[in-house]
């Protein structure tokens, strides 16, 4: 891209390049609308809790998805949810530490795995926010962890996408792999509540 144009938004230069690989001949309008809906039927938390109910259910499963997250993905029939140049961490909440996610620069986020961001995750009020005060972030979100539980937080990249594997809830013992999911939402994957 020329330099001409790296000030101006996101949006207005994707939407440049758009109309130069149309009117070069080499896709149409339609064919990237295709493109963008194909990708986004995929765009579920849904994705997210498949994963995180099994490392709950399974403890060699967690170990893989919080060491080899990529190997976990391929063994969750998920492959295929981040590109190739991105790499998944997965960050674990134990009972000393809660871990939250944030992209400081613009809003890097694993959207296959957890669904189209959140308005408040693009925002540059919880951008800048979350890593200065991130307990009084948590709070306005009603979630409020222990004073004894230390808070990381994590800066999300173009090339370094992270989720949050939440700690089971204590009175789940008794739910099964596919009631679990229904516990997960996208809040507790991004760190901003306990699951």
């Amino acid at each position: 891209m020329s330099g001409e144009h790296v000030d101006l938004p996101v949006a207005a230069r994707v939407r440049r390049l758009e109309t130069t690989l149309v009117k070069a001949g080499l896709v149409t309008d339609a064919q990237l609308d295709a493109i963008l809906e194909e990708h986004l039927s995929k765009a579920t938390p849904f994705n997210g809790a498949r994963l995180v109910a099994r490392a709950w259910c399974d403890p060699d499963f967690r170990e893989l998805l919080v060491g080899r997250p990529q190997e976990a993905l391929r063994a969750a029939g998920l492959d295929g949810l981040l590109a190739d140049d991105e790499h998944l961490r997965v960050v674990e909440n134990t009972e000393d530490t809660h871990n939250v996610v944030v992209c400081t620069l613009c809003s890097c986020y694993p959207m296959l795995l957890l669904g189209p961001s959140p308005s408040w995750y693009r925002s540059d009020s919880y951008r800048a926010r979350v890593v200065r005060e991130p307990r009084a972030v948590l709070a306005e979100f009603g979630y409020l962890p222990g004073p004894d539980v230390r808070i990381r937080v994590w800066d999300a990249s173009a090339e370094a996408r992270y989720m949050v594997l939440p700690r089971r809830p204590a009175d789940s013992g008794h739910l099964g792999e596919e009631e679990l999911r229904g516990l997960v939402t996208r809040a507790g994957l991004i760190g901003t509540a306990a699951v």
